[in-house]
C-alpha cells in the first residue's frame, strides 16, 4: 500500500513526488523525466492538475509503460479520475469555504471510487498566498491562507488531523511566485502527527534544502522539472542525506 510505504519513510527519510500535468508534457521530455526519476528512486508520481484539457488515461498508460514508480491522482475536478493509476489523494480544499472543494465533488465521486480498485487517501489541503492569483485558487473561488498567518495555517491543519485526514498538503500553487514560508512548515509539522507534503514555487535544490530543513516530509515538484530536468537528481541527493 502506497500510504503505508509514505508512514514507513516518514521520520527516516525525506520523501519527493513528481507532479506531472497532462497538459504540459510532451512524450519524449516526459519519457526522459521518467528515466531520471526511475534513476533516482522517486518515492511516487501525481498526475493531475486545475484545469486539463487532455485525458489522463493516456499519460498515466505512458508513465506506467516506462516506469514502476505508484501513480498517483491529484485532481482538479472529477473528469481527472481514473482507475488506470495506483491511487488517489482524495483533496479536500479545507483552506477555503466553497463546499464543492471540500465535501460536495466528493459526496458525487464516492461510489465511482468504492467500485475502483484505487487507493483512496483523504487528504487536506491547505492553499498559501504566494504572491499571485494561482490556478486553483481561481478555479476553486477560494482564497489561500496569507503567508503572514501561519497561526491560521496550523490550526486548519490541527482540524483536518482531528477529522481524520491522512496527509497534510501545503500547496503555494502552479505557477507560485514565492514557495510555502518555512515559518507555516515548521509551525504545521510541529503541531501534526500525519505526514506533511509541501508543493509549489520550487525551483532550486536550495529551495527544496530549506523546506526539507522547515520539516516537510515529501517534496512535489513539477514545473521546475520542466525547465530543469537535473533538478530531480539534485533533491534526490539533498533526500539521500536526510
Amino acid at each position: 500500500m502506497i500510504y503505508d510505504s509514505i508512514l514507513h519513510k516518514t521520520g527516516k527519510r525525506k520523501q519527493i513526488a513528481l507532479l506531472v500535468d497532462p497538459d504540459k508534457i510532451e512524450e519524449d521530455s516526459l519519457i526522459e523525466t521518467l528515466r531520471v526519476a526511475s534513476r533516482n528512486s522517486i518515492d511516487f508520481i501525481l498526475i493531475g492538475g486545475s484545469l486539463i484539457s487532455n485525458p489522463v488515461d493516456p499519460v498515466i498508460d505512458l508513465i506506467k509503460g516506462n516506469s514502476s514508480i505508484p501513480v498517483l491522482l491529484f485532481p482538479g475536478s472529477l473528469l481527472q479520475i481514473s482507475n488506470h493509476a495506483d491511487g488517489i489523494l482524495l483533496l479536500s480544499l479545507v483552506s477555503g469555504r466553497n463546499p464543492d472543494f471540500l465535501i460536495g465533488n466528493h459526496i458525487i465521486a464516492a461510489p465511482l471510487l468504492k467500485k475502483s480498485n484505487l487507493e483512496i487517501i483523504s487528504t487536506a489541503y491547505i492553499l498559501i498566498e504566494s504572491g499571485v492569483t494561482t490556478s486553483v485558487e481561481y478555479m476553486s473561488y477560494t482564497k489561500p491562507i496569507p503567508s503572514d498567518k501561519p497561526d491560521i495555517a496550523i490550526a486548519t491543519a490541527l482540524a483536518s488531523e482531528m477529522l481524520g485526514y491522512k496527509l497534510i498538503y501545503l500547496e503555494a500553487g502552479s505557477g507560485a511566485s514565492t514557495r510555502v514560508p518555512e515559518a507555516i512548515i515548521k509551525g504545521v509539522k510541529q503541531h501534526v502527527t500525519v505526514p506533511v507534503i509541501v508543493g509549489g514555487g520550487i525551483r532550486s535544490k536550495e529551495d527544496a534544502a530549506d523546506i526539507y530543513a522547515a520539516g516537510a516530509d515529501i517534496l512535489v515538484v513539477g514545473n521546475a522539472i520542466e525547465k530543469n530536468p537535473g533538478l530531480l537528481g539534485e533533491i534526490a541527493s539533498l533526500r539521500d542525506e536526510s
